[in-house]
């Protein structure tokens, strides 16, 4: 079983990325792919960790993309970390969220609601990368909730007023940056109704133009109606069809494997892959 996006506590799991490694063997999967937001940090850690329990890793970023109003999130796999653009980016997209994050519990305690800026920033593992989810980690941690997503339903999600927005490129821009640095650029949950809303076919056209690779089709948040018009768009615009579980560890309720990518697909990744390579135990 391959699992081609989780997350630890490099950006907003719970798990260290050692432990998602275990976490991943434990589970049965042959490959699973790191995809912290925005940063490589936890890379060298699951590398080591899958070399032991002989799991396959995939090097790889969840970037955050914004076009207008509407959040896009694209999987770079095996991309060049020390790419001198990509590294600009990257960080450019970290100090925004670090800096936003405080601006939103201002608002949020100025209403009263229990939380500050030192209890969110207890939250935050040094060098990860800082987002919504600590904010809930800090509000549940304190009996304010009872989970990250009563958390996000109540004070967090993009409609809230207490949602402040952050830097992140364009997600075309954001294509070409990937290709740029070797990576394979996969679009995540496009049809996702929770956090991040629908992204259009046009959308996913026009980032297939610039040289998007795949489609991460296979997804909790997509319904049986959405995977088959996934499926369609992918077949008529070229691309490869991957199933992931988007792992938080116990920050989100997703289950490791729980969505699986065929083998084919990761070797077409592989082969596409200019970057970095994948380890293997």
């Amino acid at each position: 079983m391959i699992d081609l996006h989780t997350h630890s506590t490099a950006s907003d799991g719970t798990e260290t990325p050692a432990a998602l490694v275990g976490s991943a063997a434990t589970a049965g999967l042959d490959a699973v792919a790191l995809t912290d937001h925005d940063t490589t940090a936890g890379w060298d850690e699951a590398a080591g960790a899958a070399r032991q329990r002989g799991v396959v890793l995939v090097p790889g970023i969840e970037v955050s993309c914004a076009r207008g109003s509407r959040s896009v999130h694209l999987l770079a796999y095996l991309p060049d970390p020390a790419h001198p653009v990509l590294v600009a980016e990257l960080a450019r997209a970290r100090e925004s969220r670090d800096t936003r994050l405080d601006r939103m519990v201002e608002k949020m305690a100025a209403d009263d609601i229990p939380v500050t800026v030192e209890a969110v920033r207890a939250e935050v593992r040094p060098g990860a990368t800082p987002g919504r989810p600590h904010i809930a980690d800090a509000l549940v941690r304190g009996g304010v909730v009872s989970h990250r997503d009563e958390a996000f339903a109540r004070w967090l999600g993009d409609d809230s007023p207490y949602y402040v927005t952050h830097y992140a490129p364009d997600p075309v821009r954001a294509v070409e940056v990937v290709r740029d640095a070797g990576g394979v650029a996969v679009i995540a949950h496009p049809h996702s109704r929770t956090r991040t809303g629908t992204v259009g076919d046009e959308l996913v056209e026009e980032m297939a133009a610039a040289g998007l690779a795949g489609v991460e089709v296979h997804h909790r948040d997509h319904d049986p109606e959405a995977v088959a018009h996934l499926c369609r768009l992918a077949e008529a615009l070229g691309l490869l069809v991957t199933g992931s579980s988007d792992y938080h560890g116990a920050g989100k309720r997703n289950r490791l494997g729980e969505h699986t990518t065929d083998p084919a697909t990761l070797a077409a990744i592989e082969e596409r892959a200019g970057g970095s390579e994948v380890v293997r135990p």
